[in-house]
């Protein structure tokens, strides 16, 4: 495993790709994932900084960099599961940008979402109640049979459409020899579910389609009930690609730096072993200690070299 820090930590306080780098660089930290707010002025610099061997670029977060004429950035903007094929559509084309600027530069891997059902958001009500100690409560189960029942209904379309904007994207990876991986998300409408990521991977059996794995989303759904988060990680370990390591407080406080919160990140030593990125992702402007004693507290129970690049 080699640790990396995603540039959603500091991107937004620079007007230089040098200057973002070398912050990072401070940190003890030679390798990077270029974050979804990653402005194309910033480019220019990283490139640079990654042309002359000061930095490793491990992964992208799409969209990358933010896309001309968007109101805001964010990793869900246009998305492959979307009802409207419109929405599809402008997926499809933006993701391909991020995945030929990958290519471009060398980068192995980029990280998308890929939706939502289309549905209210209920994730949102169990995490208040489980927050004021009523999980499990009849309220809280009322809820929660509820979000699950109005899912099973909706999302097999939407999965479908998946695929199909999978099957768009799969020529565009093989030419660029890029890999897309798939991030689980913390709210129970997220698509895909760990076992919709399972049935998809499977399908694709693709060197190219592959799994991310965000160890703060995972901790997320099992502080609320949805899934035991190392037994899926177990099922989907041949497919992964990658981590965004951050600690959570329960219930869903997340993207804080270990050992902020409450997981046991020594029990993910035996996913640790294979040359895939585990990028830190810390909310903006956490502080700079605070990364910096994550990554000795992870380099002392993974054993990582933190400079290490990616073979």
């Amino acid at each position: 495993m080699i640790l990396s820090v995603s540039t959603r930590w500091n991107a937004h306080r620079h007007s230089s790709g040098e200057a973002m780098i070398g912050e990072i660089i401070d940190l003890g930290l030679r390798n990077v994932e270029l974050g979804y707010d990653l402005t194309y002025s910033l480019l220019d610099g990283v490139r640079k900084m990654a042309a002359n061997g000061s930095v490793t670029v491990t992964s992208l977060h799409s969209f990358c960099p933010v896309p001309a004429g968007v109101p805001h950035p964010s990793p869900e903007l246009f998305t492959l599961a979307d009802p409207d094929e419109r929405v599809r559509a402008s997926a499809v084309r933006h993701l391909t940008d991020t995945i030929l600027l990958a290519s471009d530069m060398g980068v192995p891997t980029v990280v998308a979402h890929a939706g939502n059902v289309s549905m209210k958001n209920l994730t949102s009500q169990l995490t208040a109640l489980s927050r004021d100690g009523q999980q499990f409560s009849p309220k809280y189960d009322k809820i929660k049979d509820k979000l699950l029942l109005e899912r099973h209904r909706k999302a097999p379309a939407q999965i479908q459409h998946l695929y199909t904007s999978l099957e768009r994207l799969l020529p565009v990876l093989q030419r660029a020899n890029v890999r897309l991986a798939l991030e689980n998300l913390p709210s129970w409408e997220s698509i895909p579910s760990e076992l919709e990521m399972e049935k998809l991977l499977m399908h694709f059996q693709s060197p190219h389609i592959r799994y991310w794995h965000d160890i703060g989303h995972g901790q997320v759904r099992q502080n609320l009930g949805f899934i035991g988060h190392i037994t899926w990680l177990e099922r989907l370990q041949p497919y992964l690609a990658g981590m965004h390591v951050h600690d959570v407080l329960k219930p869903s406080q997340d993207h804080l730096m270990p050992p902020a919160g409450t997981i046991d990140f020594k029990a993910f030593l035996p996913f640790v072993a294979a040359p895939i990125p585990a990028v830190l992702e810390p909310y903006p402007d956490v502080a700079r200690g605070d990364i910096v004693n994550a990554v000795e507290l992870l380099t002392g129970l993974w054993q990582t070299d933190p400079k290490a690049g990616v073979p």
